[in-house]
């Protein structure tokens, strides 16, 4: 831990790999809470299939989806311009439906007759909101971000593929040791 903990290299890893998950968590959330509520307060009666099509991606293997991503940058022309901004958005397109799952089970338990009340004590849309639905909905924005910085702090693969080498995170250091040790 000490030789770990006093190489500069490491350490500026580890600051690297702190802010790049917490502006990927940030982003996911922005992305995130207002697709989740749109959902969770809306009447469509097959509401389901939009969720769908935000977890369905999480059901082809990692590496497909990161290589997709991948060509779609290099198709854009992207790819290698902007390392970080490439591993960022690798992240936030695999990481979001770990956002949007909890914070849209969360509005969904919120009663609706709280909304009702609220309407009835005068609260407008903006006091409601601020009020009732963020508190409501914070054991949900807390579990996303859970799910969503950790593995965002620890991954190689994003930042190997999409980031061209040039983007070395924890996961890359943890990467490196095992298969040195080996």
């Amino acid at each position: 831990f000490i030789r770990f903990f006093s190489d500069p290299s490491k350490l500026s890893t580890i600051a690297y790999s702190l802010v790049i998950a917490l502006i990927t968590t940030i982003a996911s959330l922005a992305i995130a809470y207002p697709v989740a509520y749109i959902l969770a307060r809306s009447k469509m009666r097959k509401k389901f299939v939009l969720l769908l099509l935000f977890v369905t991606p999480m059901w082809i293997n990692f590496v497909l989806r990161v290589n997709a991503i991948r060509e779609l940058l290099n198709w854009i022309g992207l790819l290698g311009e902007t390392n970080y901004f490439n591993t960022i958005f690798g992240m936030v397109y695999d990481f979001l439906p770990f956002m949007i799952l909890p914070i849209y089970t969360s509005l969904l338990k919120i009663d609706p007759t709280l909304y009702e009340a609220s309407s009835d004590l005068g609260a407008g849309w903006h006091k409601t909101f601020t009020r009732l639905t963020l508190p409501l909905s914070m054991p949900g924005i807390m579990s996303g971000i859970t799910m969503v910085f950790v593995p965002a702090l620890t991954t190689f693969a994003i930042s190997t593929f999409l980031g061209g080498g040039k983007v070395h995170l924890i996961g890359n250091i943890i990467e490196e040791e095992f298969t040195k040790a080996s």
